[in-house]
């Protein structure tokens, strides 16, 4: 399979990029599809952003069994629950994985959240300084980043395709969704499957984990993503962009 051509100027890829690419793997499995991206250099360089959250051992468990070279952004943002920490460092030696940790601008944090307490009036601003910007930083060099969004988490992230243009990037890079399609019952099964463990706030009715200031369980029946930012109108961090138009 040949990889797409890559543009010495402009955008590294465009929207029809992401209609081929999504055209092409219409109806393939995703270890199927997965190990074709990444075996045949087709989208470029390209990095896994995890949250080491409720679900992110299913994608590290699928990537690191075609590639474990591929590098594992964690965005190191001081204010992760501690369980979480210990959950990455746990997966990252079960499967043998690239953990990449990524930090925020100490002099950002030092002007704009000198108390560390941004998260509790600005939300926001807090997520922009400790995720965004590191993030903006970090993806630079690459091509395509793979994330762990799945299409029943949230309205917000129900018609997302596998691939798409990043449109917090310029240069056109690619984000992929490999478990967009993935439901719950799914998920559980590959976990059984392959004897993963779980995030151990799970338990606790934690089912999206992010920061510890901004994460509550959720109650049965509310949407999975009902914890973060409780009382905010504000369903992502940034990373993503909610309502994005995709690419089919």
């Amino acid at each position: 399979m040949r990889a797409i051509d890559r543009i010495d100027t402009g955008p590294r890829f465009t929207e029809q990029d992401a209609i081929r690419l999504n055209r092409m793997f219409r109806g393939s499995d995703t270890d199927e599809w997965l190990a074709a991206v990444l075996e045949g250099n087709l989208v470029g360089d390209i990095a896994i952003v995890s949250s080491f959250g409720a679900e992110s051992a299913a994608l590290l468990h699928l990537v690191s069994q075609i590639d474990a070279s591929v590098p594992v952004l964690f965005l190191e943002t001081g204010k992760h629950f501690p369980e979480t920490l210990a959950y990455r460092d746990l997966l990252t030696d079960r499967l043998g994985l690239n953990l990449v940790n990524v930090y925020p601008d100490l002099e950002d944090l030092q002007s704009r959240d000198e108390s560390g307490l941004r998260w509790s009036y600005d939300p926001d601003g807090c997520c922009e300084l400790r995720k965004v910007r590191p993030l903006e930083k970090a993806l630079s060099g690459f091509d395509a980043s793979l994330t762990g969004r799945k299409a029943f988490q949230s309205s917000t992230r129900a018609n997302l395709p596998r691939f798409e243009i990043d449109t917090s990037d310029a240069q056109g890079r690619f984000k992929i969704n490999p478990l967009i399609d993935w439901n719950a019952d799914r998920i559980a099964a590959y976990f059984e499957e392959h004897d993963l463990p779980r995030h151990p706030l799970v338990d606790r009715g934690f089912t999206s984990i992010g920061c510890s200031p901004c994460t509550r369980p959720v109650a049965p029946g509310e949407d999975p993503r009902a914890g973060r930012w409780a009382g905010w109108d504000k369903v992502e961090c940034g990373i993503h962009k909610p309502g994005e138009e995709p690419f089919l």
